[in-house]
C-alpha cells in the first residue's frame, strides 16, 4: 500500500483492506491453535502417570467407587503411562502421579479398594485376569521396580522379603485357603490352611505376608550344658548322692522340622523353639536316665570311672530324642562329683596306684635311657672309628701320593744325575785327553829343550855349571850395558863369585875368558837397560 493513500482523503484500497483480514484471521487462527494446544495437552513424564477423570457422562451407583467405564463419570480404570496425551478439557480432568517404585530387599502387597466386598473369613481379592474384582488383599506380590498402578484403585504397602539364612528351615504356614479336611493333622496338605509339610531351603522367598507365613527353625548343632543353672544329680545305690555335668550336642532334624515346629512352637513370635526342645525333651530324658542308671550304681564306681555310664548315656538320649525329631550328636559326660566320704579314700588309693604305675614307668623310663645311652656311645664309637678310618686313609693316601710323588722326582733326579754322570765322563775324557795331548806337547817341548841344552853342555864339556854361567851372562850381557860398582866385594859382586870360583877350578880349554868390570871405589854405582 503506498504511504500516501491515508493522507490522500481517500482511506485504504479494497486490496489493502483484504490483506488486513487475511492477516487478522491468520493471527487468531494460531493463537486458537495454541490455546487448544496448551489445554487440550497432557504430558506425562518419566516415572509418573497420568489418572483420567471423565467430568460428562452417566453417573455411577452409590457403591461404586470408581467409573465402570469411559462412559460413566468418575475416576477410569485406565491410566496414562508416559508420553504426550490430548484430551478435550471440558469433559476430561487428569491428575498426574508418580508411579509407584519397590526398591531393592523390598516387596509390594497390593489392596484392592473397589470391588463387591467379601464374605466373612476372607481377605483375599478374588483376581479375574490379572485383576482385582473384589476388595481385599491381592495374592500376588510385587517384585523391586517400578509399577503404573492406579492410587485409586490399589494401595500398595511395602514389606521386607523373608531370608531364611544357611542352616535353618523355612516352616511354611498358609494364613489362607480352604480348611483341612482332617482337623486333626500337625501338618496340611498343600494349598490347605495350616503348617505345610513342605518346607522351604535357605534362601530369599518373596511371599505376602497376609497369606504366607514363613517361620524360620535353627537346624544347626546346638550346645547344651546340663548343670547350667540346674542341679543335676541323683542318689547312688548305697544312698550317696552324686551330682554330674554333661554337655549335650543336639540339632533339628531338617525333614522333620515343620512336625517340630508344631510340637514345641509355644514362642508368642512363632519362630523360637531352642529353649522349649532343650525343657521338654533334652533336660528330662537326660534326668531320667541318670536317675535310673546312677541308683543301680555304687557312689566308688563313679569315682574309679564312668566310661560304661559315658556310653550308656550317648545311646539312651539318642534313642530317646531321635524319634521326637532331635538328632543327638554327642552326650558326653564331662564331670562326676562324688560324695567326700567316699571321694578321698578311694582317690587316695587311685593317686597310690597312679603314683605306683609312675614309678614303673620312670623305671622302664630309666632302662630304656640307659639302652639308649648304650646305643648312642655305641654310635658315638663307630663314628668315632669311621673318623679315625677316614684320617687313617686320608693320611695314607696322602703318604703315597707324596711317595709317588717323591719316587717320581727321585726317578727324575736319577735321570739327571746319570745323564749329568755321562756328560762329566765324557768332559772328563775331553779334559784328560785335552790334558794329555797338552802334557805330551809340554813333553815334546821339554824333550826338546833338554836335547838342546844337553848338546849345549856337552858342548861345555858336560860342566852343567859353565853352562848355566854362559846362559847367565848371555842373558845379562844383553840387559845391562854398564855397571858400576864400588868395590869389588859389594853384594852384586858376590853373584858371579859362585860362577867365578866353580869356572876357575873347572876351566877347559873351550871356557871363554870370565870377564869381570870394577870401578873406581866410593863411586856412584849405576845400570842402564
Amino acid at each position: 500500500m503506498p504511504e500516501n493513500e491515508f493522507f490522500n482523503g481517500r482511506g485504504p484500497s479494497p486490496q489493502s483492506k483484504r490483506g488486513l483480514w487475511l492477516f487478522g484471521t491468520m493471527a487468531l487462527a494460531v493463537a486458537a491453535a495454541w490455546f487448544v494446544y496448551s489445554l487440550f495437552r497432557i504430558d506425562v513424564g518419566t516415572g509418573q502417570l497420568a489418572v483420567l477423570i471423565h467430568k460428562t457422562g452417566s453417573e455411577i451407583q452409590n457403591d461404586n467407587e470408581i467409573a465402570p467405564g469411559p462412559e460413566f463419570k468418575g475416576v477410569q480404570r485406565e491410566v496414562l503411562k508416559e508420553g504426550r496425551y490430548f484430551r478435550d478439557p471440558y469433559n476430561w480432568d487428569w491428575d498426574i502421579v508418580d508411579q509407584k517404585v519397590i526398591p531393592n530387599g523390598r516387596l509390594g502387597i497390593r489392596i484392592s479398594l473397589t470391588g463387591e466386598d467379601l464374605p466373612y473369613g476372607e481377605f483375599l481379592a478374588r483376581m479375574e485376569d490379572g485383576e482385582a474384582n473384589t476388595k481385599g488383599i491381592v495374592p500376588d506380590v510385587l517384585r523391586p521396580g517400578r509399577y503404573a498402578i492406579n492410587p485409586h484403585l490399589y494401595k500398595v504397602e511395602e514389606h521386607d522379603p523373608i531370608t531364611i539364612p544357611a542352616g535353618f528351615k523355612g516352616v511354611v504356614t498358609n494364613l489362607a485357603g480352604p480348611f483341612p479336611e482332617d482337623p486333626n493333622q500337625l501338618l496340611v496338605e498343600e494349598g490347605e490352611r495350616g503348617v505345610q509339610k513342605q518346607t522351604r531351603d535357605p534362601g530369599t522367598a518373596y511371599v505376602n505376608p497376609y497369606v504366607t507365613r514363613i517361620s524360620l527353625v535353627d537346624c544347626r548343632s546346638q550346645r547344651f550344658n546340663l548343670a547350667e543353672n540346674k542341679n543335676m544329680g541323683f542318689p547312688s545305690k548305697d544312698g550317696f548322692w552324686v551330682s554330674l555335668d554333661a554337655i549335650i550336642e543336639f540339632r533339628v532334624n531338617p525333614e522333620r522340622a515343620a512336625e517340630v515346629f508344631v510340637i514345641y512352637n509355644e514362642d508368642e513370635n512363632g519362630d523360637q523353639i531352642d529353649e522349649e526342645i532343650i525343657r521338654k525333651i533334652i533336660l528330662p530324658n537326660a534326668r531320667s536316665f541318670c536317675r535310673l542308671e546312677g541308683s543301680n550304681s555304687l557312689g566308688r564306681e563313679f569315682i574309679q570311672g564312668r566310661t560304661e555310664f559315658q556310653e550308656n548315656f550317648q545311646t539312651a538320649m539318642r534313642e530317646k530324642c531321635e524319634p521326637l525329631g532331635i538328632e543327638i550328636i554327642q552326650a558326653l559326660v564331662t564331670r562326676i562329683i562324688p560324695p567326700e566320704k567316699i571321694a578321698k579314700p578311694v582317690r587316695d588309693r587311685e593317686i597310690a596306684k597312679q603314683q605306683e604305675r609312675k614309678y614303673q614307668q620312670q623305671i622302664v623310663q630309666q632302662k630304656q635311657e640307659e639302652i639308649l645311652a648304650t646305643k648312642r656311645e655305641l654310635v658315638h664309637q663307630r663314628e668315632a672309628l669311621v673318623t679315625i678310618e677316614k684320617s687313617i686313609v686320608k693320611v695314607v693316601t696322602e703318604a703315597k701320593r707324596e711317595q709317588e710323588v717323591a719316587l717320581t722326582k727321585a726317578n727324575e733326579g736319577l735321570e739327571v744325575a746319570r745323564h749329568n754322570r755321562d756328560a762329566a765322563a765324557d768332559q772328563a775324557t775331553a779334559v784328560l785327553e785335552r790334558a794329555t795331548a797338552e802334557a805330551d806337547v809340554i813333553r815334546f817341548e821339554n824333550e826338546a829343550d833338554a836335547s838342546g841344552w844337553r848338546h849345549a853342555v856337552e858342548s861345555f864339556g858336560g860342566n852343567g855349571n859353565q853352562f848355566a854361567q854362559y846362559v847367565l851372562f848371555q842373558k845379562m850381557a844383553a840387559a845391562y850395558r854398564r855397571i858400576m860398582v864400588n868395590t869389588a866385594d859389594s853384594p852384586i859382586m858376590k853373584v858371579f863369585e859362585s860362577f867365578t870360583d866353580s869356572a876357575e877350578s873347572r876351566k877347559t880349554p873351550l871356557d871363554p875368558p870370565s870377564t869381570a868390570v870394577t870401578s873406581a871405589s866410593n863411586s856412584t854405582t849405576s845400570d842402564e837397560r
